[in-house]
């Protein structure tokens, strides 16, 4: 009998090993810095609007890659500008390699780092109890809004923050990837009884419009090689596979049925296509830019 399946998000560990072999395996980061080198900066120009110091929020930081890339890309806009850096990462592990990060990183001078060892609606529940009046001139939500509850209500405590002209940037998977596919079919086998990490900008979208958000997107092409995944037993092929599902040792835990369904599903080309013996998944984003204004109808 298959042993009860286990969320890869309460085993840092082993979600750290699958997310760094992730990023090994596919071309996420490499889209992501293109965005905040080539597109970023223009969107970056309003949020300083003269101002000496600008906050900032990095929520579901991670081990804070992108964080010090956007971070450079503000003083590189706004080279006279300090910055308070709220860091929100839950992830123990993680927050400890952004410290490492930022400690062996030189000219990091204008930031103050905050840390925050806490989910996002923790951070929200203690904003509220303090009472804190603080606004942020930018926001980034990067890969984190599959593991909030309620995604609209994490959306609207964060837009809330904002200071007139300032931004709040998420980046999500879209709904033409092999992510919104794989989840939408095994959505309850692989999340049981919970929500599941099934939220795309196509979601975000129709948030904002109900409520008339000012928002522009921007569509990030990316993909990843599983190949390593269909053979049997190899340790890498296993990692992704608990990263593709987010369950801990899918491999050796889930249902034979359930894993040969997943296995067959991911060829598929609603998920990846296959060229040269490699199976290439599908691991197109999208970034959604919303401003602090609403739309003038």
């Amino acid at each position: 009998m298959a042993s009860p399946l286990r969320s890869l998000v309460n085993d840092d560990s082993r979600y750290e090993k699958a997310f760094r072999l992730f990023l090994q395996r596919s071309s996420e980061h490499q889209c992501m810095q293109d965005f905040i080198h080539n597109i970023l900066p223009d969107i970056l120009t309003s949020v300083a609007d003269g101002k000496s110091h600008l906050n900032v929020i990095g929520v579901g930081s991670g081990a804070g890659q992108m964080d010090l890339e956007i971070l450079s890309e503000i003083h590189q806009k706004h080279p006279g500008v300090t910055v308070d850096n709220e860091v929100v990462e839950p992830n123990s592990q993680q927050l400890h390699n952004y410290k490492a990060a930022v400690s062996q990183k030189p000219g990091l001078y204008y930031i103050k780092f905050t840390w925050n060892q806490t989910t996002a609606s923790e951070f929200e529940e203690h904003w509220k109890e303090k009472k804190m009046t603080k606004k942020a001139d930018f926001i980034h939500m990067i890969q984190m809004l599959y593991f909030v509850k309620d995604p609209e209500a994490t959306i609207n405590f964060f837009h809330s923050l904002l200071n007139k002209n300032g931004k709040l940037l998420i980046i999500q998977m879209t709904a033409t990837s092999g992510w919104e596919k794989l989840w939408q079919k095994y959505r309850n086998q692989l999340f049981k009884g919970e929500r599941g990490p099934c939220v795309t900008t196509g979601d975000i979208k129709t948030i904002l419009d109900s409520k008339g958000l000012s928002y522009q997107s921007y569509e990030l092409p990316s993909e990843m090689d599983i190949t390593k995944c269909f053979t049997e037993g190899d340790e890498k092929g296993e990692l992704l596979l608990d990263f593709l599902t987010q369950l801990v040792n899918f491999s050796q835990t889930a249902p034979a049925e359930l894993k040969a369904g997943v296995l067959d599903f991911l060829r598929q080309p609603d998920c990846s296509v296959e060229s040269n013996g490699q199976v290439i998944f599908n691991n197109t984003m999208e970034v959604i830019v919303i401003n602090q204004l609403r739309r003038v109808c």
